[in-house]
């Protein structure tokens, strides 16, 4: 018995020995990397610190070089503020119809008015015959009496009705448009309306903005492409609202065979030239290459030293042609990061997660 439990103990030792054994041969690995990654942690310089309520990221310039950080001064730039609105394409087939009822009303007045003319001579000549000793007589003349005062009221009724028509169309469309489809030479415009080389705009300004001037201009972008800017030219007063915006409505066209009847645009349109310089404010341009998202937000890093650098937030409300215009806190001369920029908000933020895992 004592011989079968000396044999138990030594096996359990046994296992205790090699339980041990595999517990620090498997732990000196991960000791190991413990120790390295402490090591490095230490040896890591922190490049983050807050300055009079500022992160300031400090890079020398052995590691700007070797990361390709590199700043530009900012430029100066102008801007003009314009005035953005809505607008939409509108069908002209109301004022097609109007315009051929119109001109086939003035072509029977133009065909009645001859007649009178005609009737008018052949009355004045049977007038004659009849004092010349009734060579006509009285109820031959009477008849052709008759006549004329028929063609003076068909034609009173002829025009009436065009200038009825014309009134209706110059209600809906306005003088400058009225003007067009009732002319009778043929004008460039409204035969490029038909065409489709041309569509017919009708934009909605607010009531305090200033009028539109002749031979002006807007750009125009439609709803479901906001990066295609197309010029439109004024025309004139639209006499409608078209019921969706509340405002002062205008019509401008534009040369563009993509505008479809209907589209809806947003409009943005500059100043009147008296009141331009009051509008024209002055900045700076951001360039593309130096904007960093995060949060949803853009930002710039502003170089505040040889070595250092701030993260600073900025506006894209403005955008022109290479990067954005800006008016704030920087200023013409001062250097943003134009390379390296999101190297710099990794390190920002991996500075704030070491921290976090610290505390």
């Amino acid at each position: 018995m004592n011989r079968k439990y000396a044999i138990i103990i030594g096996l359990q030792a046994f296992l205790i020995v090699m339980l041990f054994w595999v517990l620090v041969f498997y732990g000196k690995d991960e000791y190991e990397a413990s120790t390295k990654d402490s090591e490095e942690q230490i040896q890591a310089p922190n490049r983050v610190a807050t300055k009079k309520g500022q992160t300031v990221i400090t890079v020398d310039a052995a590691t700007q070089a070797q990361s390709e950080i590199k700043s530009s001064p900012l430029k100066a730039s102008s801007h003009t503020a314009t005035i953005s609105s809505y607008g939409n394409v509108v069908a002209i087939d109301s004022l097609i119809e109007l315009r051929t009822r119109y001109l086939a009303a003035k072509s029977e007045a133009q065909v009645l008015s001859t007649s009178a003319v005609h009737n008018k001579a052949e009355y004045a000549r049977l007038h004659v015959l009849n004092l010349d000793d009734k060579n006509v007589s009285d109820k031959v003349l009477a008849t052709a009496f008759a006549d004329v005062k028929a063609d003076e009221a068909k034609l009173s009724a002829a025009e009436a009705n065009a200038k009825s028509i014309q009134e209706i169309m110059q209600q809906t469309w306005g003088e400058a448009l009225t003007h067009l489809a009732t002319s009778k030479d043929t004008n460039s415009l409204l035969q490029n309306l038909i065409n489709y080389d041309e569509a017919l705009i009708q934009i909605t300004l607010p009531f305090d903005s200033p009028e539109p001037t002749p031979n002006s201009s807007i750009t125009v972008s439609p709803s479901a492409s906001p990066g295609t800017n197309i010029s439109a030219q004024y025309v004139s007063r639209a006499p409608l609202n078209n019921g969706a915006i509340q405002g002062k409505t205008y019509f401008y066209h534009a040369k563009n065979r993509d505008l479809r009847a209907g589209m809806q645009l947003s409009v943005r349109t500059a100043p009147s030239s008296n009141n331009q310089s009051k509008n024209k404010t002055n900045g700076v341009i951001i360039p593309n290459n130096a904007v960093v998202w995060y949060a949803g937000k853009p930002w710039v890093y502003h170089k505040v030293g040889a070595d250092q650098f701030s993260r600073l937030p900025i506006n894209t409300d403005v955008e022109i042609e290479n990067g954005w215009f800006y008016q704030g806190n920087l200023k013409i001369g001062d250097e943003v990061v134009t390379s390296g920029a999101q190297l710099l908000l990794s390190e920002e933020f991996k500075s704030q997660i070491t921290n976090e895992n610290d505390d």
